[in-house]
């Protein structure tokens, strides 16, 4: 008989992971009668039709596609409680699952065309040795998913944009910021829990986050194609989009409908595709924003005019990138932009520039034990980790007497 399993996501630095299947037992399980071996895991990831999915091999590999099926390795079980905390004995048991980089399997999307989208992952776990007295069990069923990181996020479909969003809990009275964040070119699409599940957005919604800023707003808009998109459906070098007027509308409208928006503190940013459109907005609309965040930002400076770069000149910025991104080039995009604001005259405008990006968060290892590196453009994986503190001559970036990093200075700016 196929019994129900409930799943447990996490959103990592390289997205969201089934970190746990959760099993409820006909029986209590004491410490010490489960583990990892008990268990076997197969997996099968479905597309919206029920298919297996056929996907690249990997981010830069997009040709050879595979049937994403397979086994998963379980790393540890134990009895737990229905939320899968580990216990002296429980009525579940809990299977910690391999999951990262080096392993899509466990990876609730997936990129199989232009966009990340979520897939179905359908488990068949089965017991390969005694639990006690009790043998022979399959699991086939799911009863649902628990997603903690992205509690309290809701999702909105609507013309012009879809987006997701975060109203602050739990804060004293008084108006509170609003953070904006602009997904990259791999997250539009109509799935608008994509544009902040897909990256670890729901950072900004962290207690630790949420606090720094004395609790604020946060909205994730979404866009159909890309942000680049100036009408041709071509990543051009125009520097224009068709979603400029959409998107300043849907802020306009979000900040209608929620009275209690600081109209003084109101913060964006974004990375690659969303970063050129943090400039684009930035250099539109200068008086709507208190100050922007741009992330290995695609914005090419050849398409910025004197006039624009006048505009905001004395708005406060902090640029995020890496020396060895082979997406989008520095030294076409964020290099020469801050040159020239700082040429002009800019006092508040920072730049950490990464020599690369290797992970520190999540223990993710590569095939030598090493931490992970990932791809140079990856860079809104410190930033949103607020991991970026010093600027472009190496020395820390220091406001109001202190040391900041990027987070920590974004919640102290205000428009004059």
């Amino acid at each position: 008989m196929q019994r129900g399993y409930y799943t447990h996501t996490d959103i990592t630095d390289f997205g969201p992971y089934v970190t746990k299947l959760i099993l409820p037992f006909p029986q209590t399980v004491p410490a010490g009668a489960v583990d990892a071996s008990c268990f076997s895991v197969y997996v099968r990831r479905l597309d919206s039709q029920g298919r297996v999915a056929l996907l690249a091999k990997s981010w830069m590999d997009r040709e050879n596609k595979v049937a994403s099926q397979g086994y998963v390795a379980v790393k540890k079980a134990y009895p737990s409680d229905r939320q899968g905390v580990e216990l002296p004995q429980g009525d579940f048991v809990t299977l910690e699952m391999d999951y990262g980089p080096l392993c899509p399997l466990s990876s609730r999307i997936a990129c199989p065309a232009e966009h990340n989208i979520y897939l179905f992952s359908d488990y068949k776990i089965t017991q390969v040795k005694p639990v006690g007295e009790v043998a022979g069990l399959e699991y086939g069923l799911p009863l649902g998913d628990d997603m903690p990181a992205a509690e309290g996020w809701l999702n909105q479909w609507e013309a012009p944009l879809n987006y997701g969003y975060y109203i602050p809990q739990q804060v004293e009275p008084g108006p509170r910021p609003l953070i904006i964040w602009l997904h990259g070119a791999g997250e539009g699409g109509q799935e608008p829990s994509i544009a902040y599940t897909a990256n670890k957005v729901v950072a900004l919604t962290s207690p630790k986050v949420q606090k720094l800023f004395g609790g604020a707003y946060v909205l994730a808009p979404q866009t159909p194609t890309f942000w680049m998109n100036d009408g041709s459906g071509e990543y051009g070098r125009s520097g224009k989009s068709m979603y400029l007027e959409d998107l300043k509308t849907t802020i306009e409208r979000f900040i209608a409908r929620n009275e209690n928006i600081d109209r003084n503190r109101i913060y964006i940013g974004g990375d690659s595709n969303g970063g050129f459109m943090t400039m684009r907005m930035l250099l539109s609309f200068p008086e709507l924003f208190a100050a922007a965040f741009p992330v290995c930002e695609a914005l090419y400076d050849e398409t910025i005019t004197e006039a624009e770069l006048a505009g905001i000149v004395h708005k406060p910025v902090w640029f995020t990138h890496a020396k060895n991104d082979p997406v989008v080039a520095p030294a076409e995009t964020v290099e020469p932009t801050y040159r020239r604001l700082k040429e002009a005259g800019a006092q508040n405008v920072h730049f950490t520039f990464w020599d690369k990006v290797e992970d520190i968060h999540e223990g993710f290892v590569d095939e030598s034990g090493k931490p992970f590196e990932y791809m140079g453009h990856f860079t809104w994986i410190p930033m949103l980790n607020d991991d970026c503190r010093v600027d472009l001559d190496g020395s820390p970036v220091v406001w109001n007497g202190q040391e900041v990093t990027l987070l920590e200075w974004l919640a102290q700016q205000k428009k004059d």
